[in-house]
């Protein structure tokens, strides 16, 4: 079966998950919002205000899960790219793996194979500080579909 997505690079990298990004995230604002007009116009009455900590908590809610899924891909995406190193670096450099931050290692995560032991070498030497700027330096471009 064929792939038609487009070649990932830097320029389409980012993802959106619309259901989220794009339904819930706006509907809870938009809740928020109506539960605020709706507690001033009713003012001083109490239930509204409920409402209004209600909205506001589930959009809370919203965020946190989001962070909580985030934070576990990271996880993942730190130790894959560790073991990669591990198999990609030549022995000098392995013993340095961990010197490279977790914000590091998930902008690595899009460089090939063959560029890997050279971005290693300028990031551990400060040449490339950023994520954006490791991520700038990749070549050719490692796709990463299966984000959160």
């Amino acid at each position: 079966m064929a792939d038609d997505r487009p070649a990932q690079s830097y320029a389409n990298h980012r993802r959106y998950y619309p259901l989220f990004h794009f339904v819930t995230i706006p509907i809870l604002v938009l809740n928020v919002i109506a539960r605020i007009v709706f507690a001033w116009k009713h003012w001083p009455a109490r239930m509204p205000l409920w409402d209004v900590v209600v909205a506001a908590i589930l959009v809370a809610l919203a965020f946190t899960l989001r962070i909580m899924i985030l934070t576990v891909q990271n996880r993942v995406i730190r130790l894959e790219e560790r073991l990669r190193l591990m198999n990609l670096l030549p022995e000098e450099m392995r013993g340095r793996v961990g010197e490279l931050s977790t914000s590091q290692l998930i902008a690595m995560r899009f460089c090939s194979d063959d560029e890997v032991p050279e971005l290693a070498r300028c990031i551990l030497a400060g040449e490339v500080k950023g994520n954006d700027e490791i991520k700038r330096r990749v070549k050719n471009w490692r796709a990463d579909w299966l984000r959160a």
